[in-house]
């Protein structure tokens, strides 16, 4: 079925764009853009009887995709990752409807697969060559995948202590890899003067239009995998926001398709103790938030200090009676070792801190135990062994 996008849309100010050129930011604030489509249309073939004939991956559902050439999509499989029910670790919670979507089986061992298949995808079809990212480190080493398999050039700016296997990995697909001093605000800026300079099309985390079309995915799964129905509570790693404005995304979208109705999940954005910009925004009633100084966490996909798309995540937090919580990185590692040692998922680090942060929820009461949550591993903590090893190795020792 052909993809019904119809345009480009700001969600700041609404002003709406074409699709069929490339876009990054809204010209007039500079805020994301986010892609339209012909709902109505796409009910027509987009329906959940439609669904068990089709790839089990997150091109299933392209009538609601960006892509409008299917010989242009860039797969690596990416995406219809496991639903499971976390029957033992529930146990220990006394919780009868815990899940786990455990996206760190995708392509490059990471959710950052179905946002940069989308992305690479639609730079594919409008005929760019060269693209550019900064990256704490999976998204790096997606970009690179996807790129490597389009035959585009890719260049890659990462924090220098970035998980080394995420440096390893763009390197092995082919990547230019710069490593910078200081953080992913700092690699930013390299990255978009280096866009600039050698005309090359940055897919920095939605500064672009697409990586949220990629993310939105898991929630058109989530629902799916639960007969249709949406979970109590999702609860949410958050650096960049992609993944938590995605899914809130995704879930007006069904809605539109007659999937499901106005019932909306409470989304819980998790942010590490050592940066979390968006959590402070959301204690303070704030429609934006102020860059974190001094952001420390093991966990690299956490370690963003601002977020272009900041005011998305906190609006989906607060229309859906949600809430944003920080756990420290000790809480993230011990979280990681339950996580693995009762449902035999070895969690990132930020799908520890989901784990982590449902136990404060619980005991707060804000979360009840029967009710149907839903946490997201972002990623295999085997991206993340040169930091976590130590860390694990050591609570192991406690």
């Amino acid at each position: 079925m052909p993809s019904h996008i119809t345009h480009l849309e700001c969600t700041l100010c609404g002003k709406t764009y074409s699709h069929r050129e490339p876009m990054r930011l809204c010209p007039d604030d500079g805020k994301p853009l986010y892609a339209r489509y012909d709902l109505q249309n796409a009910a027509k073939t987009l329906t959940p009887d439609a669904l068990p004939g089709r790839a089990a991956n997150m091109w299933r559902y392209e009538e609601v995709m960006p892509v409008e050439r299917p010989e242009s999509i860039i797969t690596l499989g990416e995406g219809f990752t496991p639903l499971f029910h976390a029957g033992r670790l529930g146990e220990t919670l006394r919780m009868e409807r815990l899940f786990i979507k455990d996206e760190g089986v995708n392509p490059t061992g990471s959710f950052k697969a179905r946002g940069l298949s989308a992305a690479v995808s639609v730079a594919h079809q409008l005929g760019l060559k060269k693209l550019t990212m900064p990256s704490a480190g999976n998204a790096a080493g997606a970009m690179s995948a996807y790129a490597a398999k389009a035959g585009m050039e890719a260049h890659v700016f990462m924090p220098e202590d970035a998980p080394s296997a995420n440096q390893l990995e763009c390197v092995a697909y082919g990547a230019q890899l710069n490593l910078v001093k200081g953080f992913i605000t700092d690699a930013g800026k390299l990255s978009g003067e280096a866009a600039e300079k050698h005309g090359l099309f940055d897919v920095s985390t939605l500064r672009e239009p697409y990586r949220a079309e990629g993310k939105k995915t898991m929630g058109y799964e989530i629902v799916e995998q639960l007969g249709f129905e949406v979970p109590d509570v999702i609860v949410y790693p958050t650096g960049g926001g992609t993944g938590i404005v995605g899914i809130w995304k995704a879930l007006d979208e069904m809605e539109a398709l007659g999937w499901i109705g106005s019932e909306r999940p409470r989304m819980v954005c998790v942010q590490a103790e050592g940066c979390a910009p968006i959590v402070t925004a959301y204690r303070e009633d704030k429609e934006f938030a102020d860059p974190f100084p001094d952001p420390k966490t093991l966990a690299a996909g956490m370690r963003v200090p601002a977020a272009v798309g900041d005011f998305l995540v906190l609006r989906a937090v607060r229309e859906s009676g949600g809430t944003a919580v920080t756990v420290d990185d000790d809480s993230m590692v011990t979280a990681v070792s339950r996580m693995a040692a009762h449902e035999g998922i070895f969690a990132a680090p930020e799908g520890g801190a989901t784990l982590a942060a449902l136990e404060q929820l619980l005991k707060s009461g804000e979360v009840g135990r029967d009710e149907r949550v839903v946490l997201l591993n972002t990623g295999s903590a085997l991206k993340y062994l040169d930091v976590l090893g130590p860390a694990l190795a050591e609570a192991g020792k406690a």
